[in-house]
């Protein structure tokens, strides 16, 4: 089973820029899709961005597209959600997961087998 640790979460003012990284155990990372889900609380899970193993295929959800960006770096391990432009709204706990198939890369929760224990993001006004 794989370990995932998010870091990187913060206050920030509206308009500006946070960058989460998310820390992989074990030696089958790059094998992986990984993704970035994001949750208010008393509310579902959202998905937020996805990314294929090889880093050459992203997905993004509508309410973040144009402002955040997925990356990783399998040497490291590590998968990152660099966001800029930062509203109110963006507000939640930010969970980085990894995919349930190394043959498909999805955005439903259903879709990813491990998860980090999340990260605090909050956008102030």
């Amino acid at each position: 089973q794989v370990q995932l640790v998010e870091s990187g979460g913060g206050l920030v003012q509206a308009g500006g820029s946070l960058r989460l990284s998310c820390a992989a155990s074990g030696r089958t990372f790059s094998s992986y899709p990984m993704g970035w889900f994001r949750q208010a609380p008393g509310k579902e899970r959202e998905f937020v961005a996805a990314i294929n193993w090889r880093g050459g295929t992203t997905y993004y959800a509508d309410s973040v597209k144009g402002r955040f960006t997925i990356s990783r770096d399998n040497a490291k391990n590590t998968v990152y959600l660099q966001m800029n432009s930062l509203k109110p709204e963006d507000t939640y706990v930010y969970y980085c997961a990894r995919g349930r198939s190394p043959l498909r890369m999805g955005t439903r929760m259903s879709d990813f087998d491990s998860w980090g224990q999340g990260t605090q993001v909050t956008v102030s006004s």
